[in-house]
């Protein structure tokens, strides 16, 4: 058995913590304060929060573990020197996590939710895929994903959230918000209005001043394109969009479909006639190049992403212009402020008004079946069915994004005070609050022999001796039912003290020799020993140590 060095020495209290409530139960022959925890138990509890091992932040967290157990030939333990080693640089990140001190506290019981408004809107028929571009027109009608980021990272997909599709009009306010982010508001407002124009997205018309409505039909687009970067050639003003996206996307996957771009070029004629329009009304900035600028959004419609990537863009947007899952600032907040101001009013198309009734939430749709969507200060959202209705809208997307608002107060004016009973995501559990209610949660847990449950109530730094009205612990129950797994974790992690009796003055031991459960008898009376032995510890400075931070964790 390896020699460990005193608890005192190894480990902060909170990774201590995340440790011991990572520990698997099944390690019993190690000295009661010198366990291993369990590299994959360990991922398995991180993906519950919505965190992602492939998430940029936990790389080297992740890694570490990957090369330790790699180096151990086989062996998925690791003791506490190696555990600190691995979560030292991402402490704060884990134990916000496990705490439920994310935007989505329960986010288990949001993504079912989210699952099955998934399930819904698929069973959704009708519309038809885009044919106006051959490679558009390639796609099957079947396909459906939905992707979401929320502000903290966490991450969930469901569906076909892999396959990459081109942005299309999804790009407009992404390159909108560039230009802001370059020019500021002022600058890019000279050539660009703000209002809704009630008109199809490609017709050919203006604004009063012979400006193009706004960023989101296909005339503001244009001369979109070309205020960013107006002095460099065409390579690099397409290299810098390129890396600004991916940089949205904190590194996802953002391609470029050449098969697209040629085909955009080659049944183009309704742009070409809006950019000779602008042309002809100056709308374009001195010594633009109305080609190069067209030739320019074309490209920028045919960058590629999936859901996933999307998905991070939008919660980019939704998170002040910082990427969440890099912690980057990539937009300024008047860039985000003004780009989601404008999704809100002149998103979808024609069916911006009631989007903006119903949903009450910023989004743009695009003729590749995407929607970008996004929910202010709480997650971004990219729903992809290429099936589209006579707007020109995802029908699947359109029904999901109502069905999401209808149960959750996401809407904007949901908030108004006595106005909703819909769900909300954010709002942590009254348990968390009332002492009551987490006493009768921590119990039924234990009934249930619910051992997930009893190590997220020991991560959020609940007290697990505390006891009911009939001064049973948490331990009495578990013995009484003969959970064994959770009699294990309760002594061999979280150290409940096995003596407490209970107002008929029965030990946890008693319950279970009452209810004729033999193994866990046999596991309490060899915890009973160990534990009074620890006790009574006090032969170097160091042990007590050790037990003192133990006892501190408990």
């Amino acid at each position: 058995m390896p020699v460990f060095p005193p608890l005192s020495l190894v480990a902060t209290p909170e990774a201590l913590q995340l440790f011991h409530c990572t520990c698997p139960q099944h390690i019993r022959s190690l000295p009661p304060f010198l366990p291993c925890v369990s590299y994959f138990p360990s991922l398995q509890a991180l993906r519950k929060t919505g965190l992602l091992t492939s998430d940029p932040r936990l790389r080297d967290c992740v890694h570490q573990m990957r090369q330790s157990t790699h180096d151990s030939i086989g062996t998925v333990m690791m003791d506490k020197k190696l555990f600190r080693r691995c979560v030292g640089n991402n402490i704060i990140l884990l134990t916000k996590a496990f705490r439920k001190k994310f935007i989505i506290p329960d986010f288990e019981k949001f993504v079912l939710q989210i699952d099955t408004l998934y399930d819904t809107a698929h069973r959704q028929e009708g519309g038809q895929v885009a044919d106006y571009i051959p490679q558009l027109a390639k796609f099957s009608p079947d396909l459906w994903g939905v992707s979401l980021c929320t502000i903290d990272g966490q991450r969930h997909s469901v569906g076909d959230t892999k396959v990459p599709f081109c942005l299309q009009s999804c790009v407009k306010p992404l390159e909108y918000a560039i230009a802001v982010h370059e020019f500021g508001s002022e600058h890019v407002h000279q050539f660009v209005g703000k209002e809704p124009s009630g008109l199809k997205f490609n017709k050919l018309s203006l604004n009063e001043e012979d400006k193009p409505h706004n960023p989101m039909v296909n005339a503001g687009a244009i001369v979109i394109s070309s205020l960013i970067k107006p002095h460099s050639n065409k390579a690099e003003r397409f290299d810098y969009v390129m890396e600004f996206l991916k940089s949205m996307a904190g590194t996802e996957y953002v391609g470029f479909s050449n098969a697209t771009f040629q085909s955009e070029r080659e049944t183009g004629d309704r742009n070409f006639a809006i950019g000779y329009y602008l042309k002809e009304k100056k709308c374009f900035p001195e010594n633009a190049d109305m080609i190069a600028a067209l030739d320019f959004y074309f490209q920028l419609c045919s960058i590629e992403v999936t859901c996933e990537s999307g998905s991070v863009m939008a919660a980019t947007l939704a998170n002040g212009g910082i990427c969440p899952i890099t912690g980057d600032r990539v937009l300024s907040a008047e860039a985000v402020r003004n780009t989601l101001s404008l999704m809100h009013s002149c998103g979808m198309y024609d069916f911006s008004g009631q989007f903006a009734f119903h949903v009450g939430l910023p989004a743009k749709s695009g003729v590749s079946g995407a929607v970008l969507l996004v929910v202010p200060n709480v997650m971004g959202m990219m729903c992809w069915s290429p099936p589209l209705d006579r707007l020109g809208n995802s029908v699947r997307g359109i029904h999901f994004c109502q069905d999401l608002v209808s149960y959750f107060n996401f809407h904007n004016y949901d908030n108004l005070r006595h106005f909703t009973k819909k769900h909300d995501p954010r709002r942590r559990s009254d348990d968390d609050d009332d002492p009551n209610k987490s006493v009768v949660n921590l119990m039924f847990a234990a009934y249930n022999g619910d051992v997930s449950a009893l190590r997220r109530f020991a991560l959020s730094a609940v007290n697990m001796e505390q006891r009911d009205y009939d001064s049973r612990t948490v331990l009495h129950i578990a013995a009484a039912e003969g959970q064994v797994e959770a009699v294990i974790f309760l002594t061999e992690i979280c150290k409940v003290n096995p003596h407490m009796k209970d107002r008929w003055g029965n030990t946890p031991l008693d319950d279970a020799m009452q209810f004729g459960h033999e193994v866990v008898v046999s596991l309490l009376q060899e915890y009973q020993r160990v534990y009074d032995d620890i006790d009574s510890l006090s032969n170097t400075d160091e042990q007590k140590a050790a037990f003192d931070t133990l006892k501190s964790i408990v």
